[in-house]
């Protein structure tokens, strides 16, 4: 498909906003900054005439279409976009054919840009080598998942890869305020109060696109645009939530509280006010992780892997499909047995330690590996605890000043009651208590 900015077809078909307001310079970009300053690739590409290959590895809506438009409309090539979900192999070679017969003929180069790339399979991707090894186009791929694991290693080791970041609410307020007032969105025909632009910064979640369809709808309802009008046109209800306010601090107590009393109910129905408030997924995710070691600990070690692969998993996906994760965590924690034996435990010895109570470390658990070591008796005495039945040998490992002190005291919640259990053994022994 040749660009989605060819003139004839803008006067014919009125664009939407968010394709009305795309950037046609690197100036106007807004957010995506430590891709655009001096000496970066893109620039590069800009101020080159060389072609070269590149994947932009991003979430939705942070402007992976647009830098991908800037770099032919600033560079004046053609401008060919096609998308992983209904190409096939027959399209990519028609493309690749088209762009080689315009080189040859006028000497204009194509930017070839593959929407969701990640979505070609092996022989679609396969078929782009040529024209990115041959550098018969100026080849950009733009993916939302891992392209290390989901495009082949001779067309990723021949482009570069430039990763964009998901856009700040102070990136999606100035999208916002700019559509607004130039020529090019609403030439200031509509007003939107500042609770209607917080609450349209909210729903977009970092997506530009969404922020500017959300807009769109708006305007297309009054001119006044307040945030009534904004839940009318999205059809979602404004959730009072301040990020920065009460709203903020009452929902995530009581998010983490709701878990840590087992009510998965209560503890979705705060996920989902949070989500719907437009909260940073990330922050959800954050706070789940903590959750998984400070109230479900060794009682449910998995607790902590769901945790932290959901977090993970929102870093990469982003939302709306994110929130499917953040709820499996959110079950798993709500429902997992119950342990603060970890925090319990890490807070009593650093306690300790603020306290004083450090001692030096006993001679033969110091490092000998260095010159001059064995002179200080350090390693000295020191029993390789591989060497002995059930890798357990009695010597001294703490400081004299807390030799006796007890910070881990497990629970029998879960599976921290065998711990619970070989920890009392173990300790007894390593103390000469039995």
């Amino acid at each position: 498909m040749e660009s989605l900015f060819d003139s004839a077809a803008e006067e014919a078909t009125p664009q939407p906003l968010a394709v009305r307001m795309r950037p046609r310079t690197l100036d106007e970009v807004i957010g995506q900054r430590h891709l655009l300053g001096p000496g970066t690739p893109l620039r590069r590409l800009v101020e080159s005439e060389a072609p070269m290959s590149l994947f932009l590895w991003g979430p939705p809506g942070t402007g992976k279409t647009t830098l991908a438009y800037v770099v032919s409309n600033v560079t004046k090539r053609r401008f060919v976009e096609i998308s992983a979900v209904s190409a096939g192999v027959k399209d990519v070679r028609a493309a690749i054919d088209n762009a080689r017969r315009e080189l040859g003929m006028t000497g204009r180069q194509t930017v070839l840009f593959v929407d969701e790339v990640h979505r070609f399979n092996k022989a679609q991707q396969d078929a782009l080598l040529p024209a990115v090894e041959n550098r018969w186009v100026t080849f950009i791929g733009a993916t939302t998942e891992n392209p290390f694991f989901s495009v082949i290693s001779p067309l990723l080791s021949r482009s570069l890869l430039l990763t964009l970041e998901s856009l700040t609410d102070d990136d999606i307020r100035a999208v916002l305020t700019r559509a607004v007032t130039s020529d090019r969105g609403l030439d200031g025909r509509a007003a939107v109060s500042d609770e209607a632009l917080d609450h349209l910064v909210r729903l977009a979640g970092g997506d530009a696109r969404r922020s500017l369809t959300y807009l769109e709808a708006a305007a297309l309802l009054a001119d006044d645009i307040t945030v009534e009008v904004v839940a009318k046109a999205v059809d979602k209800a404004a959730v009072r939530y301040d990020r920065q306010g009460d709203q903020h601090y009452d929902v995530i107590s009581a998010f983490i509280k709701s878990m840590r009393g087992s009510d998965a109910d209560a503890a979705l129905h705060y996920l989902a006010r949070m989500i719907e408030a437009g909260e940073d997924p990330r922050f959800i995710a954050r706070r789940i992780v903590i959750f998984a070691s400070e109230d479900v600990g060794m009682a449910d070690p998995t607790c902590l892997q769901t945790a932290v692969a959901t977090a993970q998993a929102v870093q990469l996906i982003g939302l709306p499909e994110g929130q499917i994760n953040l709820a499996h965590a959110v079950i798993h924690c709500a429902l997992a047995p119950k342990s603060n034996a970890v925090v319990k435990a890490i807070g009593a010895a650093i306690g300790d330690v603020r306290q004083g109570l450090i001692g030096q470390v006993p001679g033969h658990l110091r490092d000998a590996h260095y010159p001059g070591a064995a002179k200080l008796g350090h390693g000295e005495g020191y029993k390789y605890p591989h060497d002995y039945d059930h890798g357990l040998v009695r010597q001294e490992y703490a400081p004299e000043q807390v030799r006796q002190r007890r910070y881990y005291e497990p629970t029998t919640h879960g599976a921290e009651a065998p711990v619970a259990e070989r920890w009392a053994k173990i300790r007894d022994f390593l103390r000469g208590d039995g």
